[in-house]
């Protein structure tokens, strides 16, 4: 019963666990626009492992449900509160517990903060490489629980790259740690990787060790260049690919994006920027190169821009390259600002990003919506947003239908309905759709086997037992597969 429950925690943690009013409804929603339904029995405070551990035993000897929560920025809902739930914030795991020069590695507690342990390692001429826009405000254990992406993917890759080891707490209260120190290790099943990215379904990160990289040396050339439209600057991109560049960031920002962020920052923000003279319909694209080779790279991208019909400059130092990429990190403060954002979060090949941009504007035009669509073009990622009035959580079914025009869309181009932002509950809907059912079924085994008695994050990427999902219409068709590779074909 829930009050044994309560009482079992407040003599396990005591003042750690939190029954307040304000605490139980601030759980109740991220910054994904969605809003649960219900509020928590209790929010516990955990500040270490041992907490943690203490948690998960009572949780699994009661059969509660347990959301773990990081710093409350997803963008899937899939930190929200549910029903008879206890949500387990680790904001208090904040602690970088190792930072070794020899081994290029560091060991942190979950709740650091990515931003956080990027400044406590630059000193020492090192830099932790995943990226996310919310850098500043997302912490570790989030960005790894949903192998968050950002700015420099294209180049340096997603965050289950730099993950070397884990240590995770099982439903059950168990410390399972995974991985290794050192670069190289394939013993046995790489369950690092199958944590990274897992939503807090099958277990609890508490610690990580994570890869650090020397600090990019040499010159920073950032390049930017306006287009007449969003599909031209696509192109571009698409383009830069081709030519077998590789730059650091490649950020495209549509015409009703740009607008948007203009507004909201005003004049005096943009005034110097190539920003400040956009014209109206514009769209425009970021380009930074790094490391040896950077002014080469930088003089192949103005060519390829230009080419493509860009009026470009570059950056004539490192401050100026740095405001613009500031510019970029305030897209999501600017949408909020006109009022609820739901930030969806697509992938496509990167060749194919033309005809993603063209699919977004026709499903805008079909559904009545103007849909601001930024995208980390070196990948191929796509957050096309929706902003609607009312209250979070409850987005209008209109902007539902688009939204599920837009993912087949993505997976018909031979992409996914998620790049970074996670399933959460926001897509679960949608998943066995791109899975298929074979895939989806063994998934659904994987959580399983490491949570039997599915306490953890139910209903996240896939529904509860006994949970009705939205169903289909008989005139909605399955996603289609996956195209196969001729070599799966044989």
């Amino acid at each position: 019963m829930p009050s044994d429950v309560l009482s079992r925690l407040a003599a396990a943690l005591g003042a750690r666990v939190s029954t307040a009013p304000a605490e139980l409804e601030a759980v109740r929603e991220d910054r994904s626009g969605w809003r649960g339904a219900h509020r928590p029995l209790a929010v516990v405070h955990a500040a270490s492992v041992d907490e943690v551990q203490a948690v998960m035993r009572i949780a699994h000897e009661t059969s509660t449900p347990v959301v773990v929560r990081g710093a409350g920025t997803g963008l899937a809902g899939g930190a929200i509160a549910s029903a008879g739930c206890l949500v387990l914030d680790l904001s208090g795991l904040n602690r970088i517990l190792e930072i070794s020069e020899a081994d290029e590695l560091a060991v942190v507690e979950a709740g650091v903060l990515n931003g956080d342990l990027a400044d406590a390692v630059a000193p020492l001429g090192l830099w932790y490489a995943p990226d996310p826009a919310s850098r500043a405000i997302s912490s570790i254990g989030g960005n790894i629980a949903t192998n968050a992406g950002g700015l420099l993917c294209a180049k340096y890759g997603v965050t289950r790259e730099s993950v070397l080891a884990l240590a995770v707490v099982l439903a059950d209260g168990r410390l399972l740690r995974t991985g290794h120190r050192t670069v190289k290790g394939v013993t046995g099943y790489d369950l690092t990787a199958l944590m990274t990215g897992s939503e807090g379904t099958l277990g609890i990160i508490v610690e990580a060790t994570v890869r650090l990289r020397p600090l990019p040396s040499g010159e920073v050339v950032t390049i930017a260049a306006a287009f007449p439209d969003d599909e031209a600057a696509a192109a571009a991109s698409a383009a830069v690919t081709a030519s077998r560049v590789r730059p650091a960031m490649l950020e495209l920002m549509d015409a009703a994006g740009i607008a948007r962020v203009a507004a909201h920052l005003g004049s005096d923000a943009l005034a110097g920027t190539p920003l400040a003279t956009l014209a109206t319909g514009e769209a425009f694209l970021l380009a930074q190169t790094d490391q040896a080779g950077a002014v080469a790279e930088a003089d192949s991208i103005v060519e390829t821009f230009a080419a493509a019909g860009g009026r470009v400059s570059r950056s004539t130092d490192a401050a100026s390259g740095e405001r613009l990429v500031a510019i970029r990190r305030a897209w999501h403060g600017a949408l909020a600002a006109r009022g609820q954002v739901l930030i969806e979060d697509v992938a496509v090949p990167r060749s194919r990003l033309p005809e993603m941009f063209r699919a977004i504007e026709r499903i805008g035009a079909e559904h009545r919506l103007e849909i601001p669509t930024l995208a980390h073009a070196g990948d191929g990622n796509l957050h096309p947003n929706f902003v609607f009035e009312g209250d979070p959580g409850e987005a209008p079914e209109h902007v539902w239908a688009a939204a599920d025009a837009m993912f087949r869309e993505a997976v018909a181009l031979g992409g996914t309905l998620t790049g970074e932002h996670g399933v959460g509950v926001l897509k679960r809907r949608w998943l066995a759709d791109e899975l298929g059912d074979d895939q989806y079924d063994l998934q659904r085994g994987i959580k399983a086997l490491f949570d039997p008695t599915g306490i953890l994050n139910p209903g996240v990427m896939f529904a509860e037992t006994g949970m009705p999902e939205q169903p289909r219409t008989p005139e909605e068709p399955r996603m289609p597969e996956q195209p196969r590779t001729p070599e799966e074909n044989r």
